[in-house]
């Protein structure tokens, strides 16, 4: 990720986000070095594979806060007032396609959720719908070849 990237994020979001980091801060953080600091009083910690899955905790833990205060830094909060009918980022449309009808929310990446209906706007799917309106047919194409959708709702 660049570090001049705009991440677009929603208020909740950003706010799941921001407690996210002040957890991984206050409590993991801590939780880990004390892990670590128990493992080293078993002795050798070159064979100590309790001192080894800390070391990795406190990686993985370190690493996250890093990538959240990143994305915090960048952010930039999707406002709920929409152009009417037109999908834009923050929008909630409803799909017609050959598997019935769908709806997505376009995010930006760091809150998507394909599984919960919450699609990135950099996705296939989130690009070409990007800017359409209501009405409109849309052809995307996906990993699986083309999908033809129509646009039947924008909220």
């Amino acid at each position: 990720m660049d570090n001049d990237k705009v991440v677009y994020i929603t208020q909740q979001g950003l706010n799941r986000l921001q407690a996210e980091l002040e957890h991984l801060r206050s409590k993991r953080r801590p939780e880990v070095a004390d892990r670590i600091r128990q493992a080293k009083e078993f002795g050798d910690i070159n064979e100590n594979a309790e001192y080894d899955d800390a070391k990795n905790e406190q990686g993985f833990v370190e690493g996250r806060i890093l990538l959240l205060e990143k994305l915090l830094r960048n952010a930039s909060i999707i406002e709920g007032q929409h152009a009417k009918g037109i999908v834009e980022v923050g929008s909630t449309v409803k799909v017609h396609d050959e598997y019935g009808d769908e709806s997505f929310t376009i995010v930006g990446s760091a809150e998507a959720e394909p599984t919960k209906g919450r699609i990135s706007m950099e996705s296939p799917v989130g690009k070409a719908l990007l800017g359409r309106r209501v009405g409109d047919d849309v052809t995307v194409t996906t990993p699986g070849g083309l999908s033809k959708m129509l646009i039947v709702e924008v909220g």
